[in-house]
């Protein structure tokens, strides 16, 4: 579970721990992971079969992280209302979370869901948008498997395949806290890698195959 940098009392933990009052009663925080790896991981399967949205828009994600976290958390789908870091990365006040939401949905609707772009386009629009949300970080907890599940969708709405469980988790991280500081090259070596059209996968199979 991330350790994100907040006032206990205040972010809805049981007294004197950091372990968030949850549906099952678990104050132990090994326990509890574990608990939200087993459910996030079969609703997660659920979603991807069949996903119960396809607006790409703030209540898309939110629902989401609904769909994800309801079994374990009174609030999940709803928006934090503390402010978090981690590991050296603020991210949006509690406050601004809503405003930053609409500019960043909004932008992506502009893009028209970034659909017919070239894959370096795609990769780069992906990255921008990847960057943004990870500093959005509207929720108390499971803001990066909400992301992440988001955003592979989202690629096959655009015509492209995304599996993040190809993706190393730890490069992810370190690229991840680099591009909070302005530096994106490790995204995007590993957006470009793990990114594909499957028709161009195609073609280059048939023709290494001839």
């Amino acid at each position: 579970m991330p350790q994100y940098s907040l006032d206990p009392i205040a972010a809805n933990c049981y007294p004197g721990t950091t372990v968030l009052i949850n549906k099952f009663g678990i104050r132990d925080e090994e326990t509890l992971l574990q608990a939200e790896t087993e459910v996030t991981h079969e609703a997660a399967a659920r979603w991807e079969s069949m996903p119960e949205k396809s607006t790409f828009d703030f209540e898309h994600y939110k629902a989401i992280h609904k769909h994800l976290f309801h079994d374990l958390y009174d609030w999940a789908g709803q928006t934090r209302s503390v402010d978090i870091s981690k590991k050296g990365t603020h991210f949006c006040p509690h406050g601004e979370i809503e405003d930053l939401a609409r500019r960043i949905f909004a932008g992506l609707q502009k893009s028209s869901y970034l659909k017919g772009q070239s894959k370096r386009k795609f990769v780069t629009s992906f990255i921008r948008l990847y960057i943004s949300t990870n500093y959005l970080h509207p929720f108390r907890e499971g803001n990066g498997r909400t992301q992440r599940l988001f955003l592979a969708q989202l690629a096959r709405n655009a015509g492209f395949n995304l599996d993040f469980a190809d993706i190393d988790v730890d490069d992810l991280m370190i690229a991840t806290i680099q591009s909070a500081h302005g530096v994106e090259d490790g995204l995007k070596r590993i957006f470009n890698k793990a990114i594909y059209d499957p028709l161009s996968f195609v073609v280059e199979l048939e023709r290494a195959e001839e």
